[in-house]
């Protein structure tokens, strides 16, 4: 099952960008689809082939979209869906807590990265954004999935040497540490 949403950030010039991103629910994965200053329908439904082509090895894993009724999810958009055998789900009328996951997730990036970070424009979201995801999805560990990440990563050699230095590897510039044992 998958839910997307946009989420909203605000630049330094004052421009607003929109985010659509899609959440896999049961490993919790987040995909970045898309950022414009503009969307329209027709740029949704195109940031959604663009994610069922980078998906298209485990699209088939996927049976339900959850969406919100924004305007700009046209039928265009569930039709790229569907053609991938992905049926949409829309929520009720304002009832956000339906769509919690990709909500949770709109809370988590606000506060642990982009309440922290000042935006300059939409090629610097997008960095700040990637950045993020690759920590989010490979080293940050979820309660949902039994403190397991999203993609596991490589079976690594474990480190038997009680006396090994554990080393901060800093992501965006220090604003996330995360920890590993040198080897």
């Amino acid at each position: 099952m998958l839910a997307c949403d946009f989420l909203t950030v605000e630049t330094v010039g004052l421009t607003r960008l929109y985010v659509l991103f899609v959440v896999e629910l049961d490993r919790r994965r987040v995909h970045l689809a898309g950022i414009t200053a503009h969307p329209t329908g027709a740029w949704v439904a195109q940031a959604a082939r663009n994610l069922l082509m980078d998906l298209d090895d485990v699209a088939h894993r996927f049976r339900f979209l959850i969406r919100d009724r924004d305007a700009t999810f046209t039928t265009a958009f569930d039709a790229v869906f569907a053609a991938a055998g992905i049926e949409t789900i829309k929520i009720p009328p304002r009832a956000p807590r339906a769509n919690a996951y990709a909500e949770r997730w709109v809370r988590t990036v606000r506060a642990e990265c982009l309440d922290w970070t000042l935006v300059w424009n939409r090629p610097h979201l997008q960095r700040v954004l990637t950045t993020y995801l690759r920590h989010y999805n490979t080293a940050r560990p979820h309660r949902g999935i039994n403190l397991e990440v999203p993609i596991p990563a490589r079976a690594l050699k474990a480190c038997t040497d009680p006396d090994a230095y554990v080393e901060r590897v800093d992501v965006l510039g220090g604003l996330i540490h995360e920890y590993r044992r040198a080897s």
